[in-house]
């Protein structure tokens, strides 16, 4: 693992204010007192210190260091878990589909999304009239700008609907109070930026600057973008591309994918780079700085195998373990279950403890074990984009065709521990099965869990309220007082924030909130 994945000079930028440096991973506070709009973006230091600022908000609480957790708590992977009281009430709020406009969540993830889409619209606006830069650089920055403004707004639009589209940095506050834009020219936008940045963005980096967004990046983000609107042959197109091109490959194991030894590995298309050891806070009570909460808050509750105990939030789902298949691989490395052993030797019990009345069941797949003093401080990084989905969204896209089966069925060999290019009669998909487009839905559950997918992906194939209520009714029927919500048409989007509302008359809330 590069220690140093790509060395910054973050600073906040948000509507043309900003302040601050940085050090590895985006982290090291710096004196910001003589940081201006007028004196910045002049030279070459600028315009890649401006665009890591971009990428910083992802590893905050707007982004992968809170909010986006809750995606896998709205659908049945995962329930809130911790303390079982108000521990966590923003996600149990969101669990049981009973959420108010003012829910943190929803605020956090409106607020991180909109911070990061300003400051790479800031350096599409500024770094184009740098003299003093490499135009190779200059390049690549406006690539990465494309790329993350794409994220962003991709994850806005697929838990907002529509919502204002920004382009370029606001100037007044007429341009700030905009109405929201239909969804169908977000992804407009979306699709165009990512096809900008695949034209702009390296294939590879290297040393300081491994963990940036690549081509690949840019194309394994489309091909998903294109799969979410239900347009299969482009789809198609952009996974095979990335398949065929990216020089990417599927670990034969697993679990690898997932140890911080293989951040920005051989199947990893993006990941969000956390490092441990720079949180300036010695308690390491932030989630705003470099390292990864989820360790800890996803960590076995208070079984001490992490710094400060253990949370328990994200517990996984007792149906959800219950379906994976005899031999899945990807059990052990995804989840604890009663019966398993802890690395300190102890074993999981099926006594209820808070959050989890079914006994030990937490997700293992970002645990790290103590990874020094500071807290909140995993160096493991989020994986973001990796070539296994590209395989799915093939499959997804072509169908039981002998390319679609074929793709799906690399997935499972791997999954079952079997060579990923030999065919397996006992493992394999055929084309008489069943349902095609549900072993996929189901596939991208189990290789994909706490990746936080499912919630879109039950969306957008139009079967949350179905499966939700099923899961619900499924809880309910076990009498150990879960109490998972059963949502309805209003679910499917989350409210605007309140705060939004209020200082923007051109916001209208969502229906039924």
């Amino acid at each position: 693992m590069t220690i140093s994945k790509f060395t910054c000079g973050a600073f906040l930028l948000s509507l043309g204010l900003f302040s601050a440096g940085c050090g590895e991973k985006f982290l090291a506070e710096a004196p910001t007192d003589q940081v201006t709009d007028s004196n910045f973006y002049q030279t070459q230091t600028d315009a890649i210190q401006a665009v890591n600022s971009a990428y910083s908000e992802l590893t905050k609480e707007g982004q992968y260091n809170a909010a986006l957790w809750a995606i896998d708590i709205m659908a049945d992977v995962s329930g809130t878990g911790a303390d079982d009281g108000n521990d966590g009430i923003e996600y149990k709020q969101l669990e049981r589909f009973s959420i108010p406009a003012t829910n943190t969540v929803v605020n956090r993830l409106w607020g991180g999304s909109f911070i990061g889409i300003q400051r790479a619209n800031l350096v599409l606006q500024k770094v184009p009239g740098i003299k003093n830069i490499d135009p190779a650089i200059q390049r690549r920055c406006l690539g990465e700008a494309q790329f993350l403004r794409a994220k962003y707004y991709f994850d806005l639009v697929r838990v907002y609907g529509d919502v204002p589209l920004f382009t370029k940095p606001p100037t007044s506050p007429a341009e700030v109070n905009i109405a929201r834009t239909p969804v169908a020219d977000v992804y407009k936008q979306i699709e165009q930026d990512l096809i900008d940045a695949y034209g702009n963005l390296d294939a590879t980096y290297t040393g300081d600057n491994l963990g940036r967004a690549t081509k690949w990046s840019a194309a394994g983000l489309l091909a998903k973008v294109y799969i979410t609107e239900d347009k299969k042959p482009e789809a198609a197109r952009w996974a095979r591309d990335v398949i065929a091109n990216s020089g990417k490959s599927l670990y034969p194991n697993y679990a690898d994918i997932f140890k911080v030894e293989n951040d920005n590995g051989m199947e990893s298309l993006f990941e969000v780079q956390f490092i441990s050891g720079k949180n300036t806070d010695n308690y390491g009570y932030t989630r705003n700085q470099a390292g990864s909460a989820m360790n800890e808050f996803f960590g076995p509750r208070g079984k001490n195998l992490t710094p400060g105990s253990g949370y328990g939030f994200n517990i996984p789902e007792i149906d959800f373990v219950n379906g994976y298949e005899a031999g899945d691989t990807r059990k052990a490395a995804t989840v604890w279950v009663p019966g398993d052993t802890y690395p300190d030797g102890t074993r999981a019990t099926t006594t209820p403890v808070a959050g989890s009345p079914l006994g030990d069941y937490n997700c293992k797949k970002w645990f790290v074990g103590k990874t020094g003093t500071n807290i909140w401080d995993s160096p493991l990084n989020m994986k973001v984009l990796r070539l296994a989905e590209m395989y799915l969204i093939l499959a997804e896209a072509v169908g039981p065709t002998p390319e679609g089966l074929e793709a799906i069925n690399k997935v499972r060999r791997r999954a079952f521990g079997l060579p990923i290019n030999t065919p397996s009669p006992a493992r394999d998909l055929v084309i008489n099965g069943p349902n095609f487009d549900d072993a996929v839905l189901r596939e991208r559950l189990y290789e994909l869990a706490f990746e936080m997918d499912r919630w879109f992906d039950l969306k957008r194939k139009g079967k949350l309220i179905s499966r939700m209520t099923e899961h619900a009714l499924y809880l309910r029927s076990l009498n150990k007082g879960f109490d998972r919500g059963i949502p309805t048409q209003t679910n499917l989007v989350l409210p605007l924030p309140q705060s939004e509302l209020d200082a923007n008359p051109g916001l209208k809330q969502n229906p039924g909130y």
